[in-house]
């Protein structure tokens, strides 16, 4: 009988533990498939009892493996990780144990009984068992922008077959269909070509659920937190690519920012789906479960600025188009998604900051002064959005008076006419009828959608800061100022270049969509065409009705257009275009002719 000293037992010991880790991890994924197949596919009982077993099989490795990590680091393990692991095990266990006592066993824990708590005892059994595993943006030798565009297109395909699945559908769909869904979902624009609420199921609508919250917040976030938060730590190139997609102005601050980003993303969303069931009439949702589910739907929708609906006519069905408390929490919901990430955490510093300095003001207390505690980026946003919120407002008012707004009364039309002016900046959701509104009306629709969001937010567009730029650099021009200045601050050149080659490229973007679908569609009328095309690169999701009718290359030259509006066309060409190293000389400097 071999015999070995105490570093061979512990080496052993630790190749053991590693093979068990990989085991988890493997049988979790193989878990996760079968999970997905287990709501995507009608099986027999039979096989149903064999996926119930394989299931236990995968949560007792991963119990045994979590309880492993800890004999092997106990030290390296923080504490937040730690309060994770013992809820996720006790009430994994609590799952288990009133599973096997029975349905008729202590009636008080009787609802646990259920398949579905043991499936979600998987999902949680995978992500435990993923965020473990190294990940290393370096092996795949991407670049960021290389990688986030691959993450979209990776979510979009794998979202498309998901909705293919018999138990997704209540018919048969097409790929093309299934593939113009999904990628409307990711790309957080609301287009459609099958309606939501009849077409798809309940197991349908929670994939297009979870896309539109992985295209909203991006994958690739929510994975390196993840990962981030288990091993507490990661690698300087995670950190460099990370730091890139999130706009981090520090590498140091590269997590702490995912930390923001994902704790407003579910902060918001989970204070506007409660406020949203709160305000849902109780004869239009039957049963508990369809308002929870429609309340969570839309409150994701709305934050994400993805427009999608469970209702035939969005907000316009009937029942909804008169709740204004409805109407103002998406409202909220949407432009807090639209403002972006950098600049609510800004807004919230600035509050904190202000609440201080009054309390410190009444107390009597001295409080050190703070410069622009609101910075640049974040004034120039809520000062764009907040004239085109009110100049929007107005207009869709006074077009609209005797015409959509017809059929509202008093604040009924204020509100209606303000969900009216904001929608169309990246959120997709309607009120009123669409092909009623006057043409000037559409006209106003078009520049806002073209606007958009907010950079760095849930939404698309050309963004306000570049439409800001562009305002301020035709005003300097008339002044014969030769910089853009605002709030005593000069604005950089490469913003400035920026910002042009944005409006450059999505005018010919738009521009090649309208011909190819004019081409492909010849019947269409031009309007609708353009109206289509804006909203797709805007990833607004509004259309004047024309998105079901379209042919299949028209569909595939809108997925195109969505894609690009979402990931952005100087991303991409900064994705495939390889960078020159600066050199140090000048060429001579001429003017050229313009006007």
């Amino acid at each position: 009988m071999p015999t070995f000293d105490k570093e061979g037992f512990l080496f052993y010991r630790k190749k053991d533990a590693e093979i068990l880790f990989k085991a988890a991890f493997i049988t979790s994924v193989i878990g996760m498939f079968l999970f997905i197949a287990d709501f995507g596919f009608n099986k027999s009982e039979y096989i149903q009892k064999l996926f119930n077993t394989y299931y236990f099989i995968v949560i007792a490795l991963g119990i045994i493996a979590t309880i492993l990590r800890y004999l092997e680091r106990l030290k390296k393990i923080k504490r937040s990780v730690i309060i994770f692991d013992v809820v996720t095990i006790l009430v994994t266990l609590f799952i288990l144990f009133a599973h096997f006592l029975g349905e008729d066993a202590h009636r008080h824990i009787s609802f646990l009984y259920n398949d579905n708590w043991v499936k979600f005892a998987i999902i949680l059994t995978f992500i435990r068992e993923f965020s473990e595993q190294n990940i290393n943006y370096k092996n795949t030798r991407l670049n960021p922008a290389q990688l986030f565009i691959v993450s979209f297109l990776g979510i979009i395909f794998l979202g498309a077959l998901l909705l293919m699945l018999p138990n997704a559908t209540y018919r048969d769909i097409s790929f093309l269909d299934a593939l113009f869904t999904a990628t409307s979902a990711v790309c957080v624009t609301g287009l459609i070509v099958v309606d939501t609420g009849s077409y798809f199921t309940i197991f349908g609508q929670s994939i297009i659920l979870c896309l539109i919250q992985a295209g909203g917040i991006g994958i690739l976030t929510i994975a390196s937190y993840f990962s981030y938060f288990f091993k507490g730590g990661a690698t300087y190139e995670n950190q460099l690519t990370l730091g890139d997609m999130t706009g981090a102005n520090k590498l140091g601050e590269v997590f702490s920012t995912l930390k923001r980003i994902l704790t407003i993303t579910f902060s918001i969303e989970l204070l506007a789906a409660i406020l949203i069931y709160l305000s849902l009439d109780k004869n239009l949702l039957g049963s508990f479960f369809e308002k929870l589910f429609f309340s969570v739907f839309h409150a994701v929708s709305a934050f994400c600025n993805a427009g999608f609906s469970t209702l035939p006519n969005s907000l316009y069905e009937s029942g909804f188009r008169y709740n204004y408390m409805l109407q103002g929490i998406i409202v909220a919901a949407f432009v807090l998604g639209g403002l972006g990430f950098p600049i609510v955490v800004n807004i919230i510093k600035f509050l904190k900051y202000f609440i201080t300095k009054k309390v410190f003001y009444f107390t009597g207390k001295k409080q050190s002064h703070k410069p622009w505690v609101l910075n640049l980026n974040s004034r120039i946003t809520l000062v764009t959005t907040s004239v085109l919120t009110v100049v929007g407002t107005i207009l869709f008012y006074i077009n609209e008076y005797d015409n959509t707004l017809a059929e509202h009364q008093g604040l009924g039309k204020f509100i209606t006419a303000l969900f009216g002016a904001a929608t169309p900046r990246t959120a997709g959701f309607n009120t009123v009828d669409m092909t009623a509104l006057n043409f000037s009306t559409v006209m106003m629709l078009f520049l806002l959608m073209w606007i958009g969001a907010s950079p760095a937010s849930t939404g698309g567009g050309i963004k306000t800061n570049t439409f800001a730029i562009a305002t301020l650099n035709f005003l300097s021009l008339a002044r014969g100022k030769s910089k853009i200045e605002v709030f005593r601050r000069e604005i950089a050149q490469i913003s400035v270049r920026r910002a042009f080659a944005v409006i450059s490229l999505s005018l010919l973007v738009i521009g090649t969509g309208i011909i190819l679908i004019s081409i492909f569609d010849s019947d269409k009328n031009l309007l609708d065409i353009a109206f289509e095309c804006f909203s797709a690169y805007s990833t607004v999701g509004l259309s004047l009705g024309i998105t079901s009718s379209l042919s299949s290359m028209s569909k595939l030259t809108i997925i195109a257009v969505m894609f690009i509006g979402r990931v952005s066309m100087l991303t991409l060409l900064i994705a495939f275009f390889k960078k020159i190293k600066h050199k140090n000389y000048k060429y001579p400097v001429e003017e050229l002719t313009i006007n």
